[in-house]
């Protein structure tokens, strides 16, 4: 008996020591504080103004990222399902173009390019392919690593009856168009995000997913847009088939049955679900507004705001 006894220190520490597990579940079970994902606005609806007074404008309202699109007025090389002829665009220029940014305080997520990835032409494919290396080109300039795009749209002048976008030689095309895009990326370090849109190759969360998938490559990414996918799916869906591959959010709006986007606050589209599904799925991928420009971003970033604090 008198060998089985302990001392009071002894029994202090044995009692921490049985209180370890027990901590360290109550530790692992508790709720885990979320960050609030990034907020960013793309640079496309502010044509008027230079990239520094646009980066001082943003820097002044508390946006510190962009998504950058070429089409202030001192660096014109947007041009939607197409090309532009960038040969202006040196390494240097990109560097000032970027420093304009960063001098604000502001972060560049990524660059847009939407060229047209899906004509028939395979000259044209050629084409486009090499415009979006020169992009990739511009982007390791800028020290950005991400660009976004569209599968991009063709309507052929005969109609068929399978529509051009779902048309089994046009999905096997994209597929391996993808695939080069991706072997191109590599060189440069580079992620593509695809953005679906339900009018569009890329219609529906699924098919943007089984795309991705086939394509299979760590390079080429998604970009969802839930104002784009509005009509064919709902947010659970959209999230249940692509948070995996979800880099980027676009924070617009749209109306039911409507073709044309719209900021922020202006559609049909349950914000306060598609922030806490973008803050639970996919923490890590800035909420980017779009759609939007001097006269409206306030009113947008307002709306995404208070969808975040609710």
């Amino acid at each position: 008996m008198i060998q089985d006894r302990m001392t009071r220190r002894e029994a202090i520490l044995a009692g921490a020591a049985a209180m370890l597990p027990l901590a360290a579940a109550s530790a692992a079970g508790a709720p885990q504080p979320q960050t609030a994902p990034t907020i960013g606005i793309a640079t496309l609806g502010f044509a008027d103004y230079t990239n520094r007074r646009l980066a001082e404008e943003l820097a002044a309202q508390g946006l510190r990222t962009v998504q950058l699109f070429l089409s202030q007025t001192d660096s014109r090389y947007w041009k939607y399902n197409g090309r532009s002829d960038v040969s202006a665009l040196s390494a240097a220029r990109c560097k000032e173009i970027a420093g304009a940014y960063r001098a604000a305080g502001i972060a560049i997520h990524s660059l847009g390019v939407y060229t047209n990835l899906i004509h028939p032409d395979e000259a044209e494919r050629k084409a486009n392919l090499a415009y979006f290396e020169a992009m990739m080109m511009a982007a390791q300039a800028m020290g950005v690593r991400t660009l976004i795009t569209e599968a991009g749209h063709y309507e052929p002048e005969k109609p068929a009856p399978v529509a051009y976008h779902f048309q089994e030689e046009v999905w096997n095309r994209m597929v391996a168009t993808a695939k080069e895009l991706a072997q191109r990326a590599e060189r440069y370090d580079a992620t593509v995000l695809f953005e679906p849109f339900f009018r569009g190759f890329l219609a529906s969360a699924k098919r943007t997913r089984v795309f991705l998938e086939e394509v299979n490559s760590p390079r080429m990414r998604a970009l969802l847009d839930p104002a784009n996918l509005l009509e064919v799916n709902d947010l659970d869906e959209m999230f249940g088939q692509l948070a995996p591959w979800i880099d980027c959010l676009h924070a617009k709006d749209r109306k039911m049955h409507v073709d044309r986007g719209v900021p922020a606050g202006q559609g049909d589209l349950d914000y306060k679900k598609f922030v806490a599904l973008a803050a639970s799925r996919t923490p890590k991928a800035p909420l980017i507004l779009e759609y939007v420009g001097a006269a409206d971003y306030k009113q947008a970033l307002a709306h995404l705001q208070n969808a975040m604090r609710q």
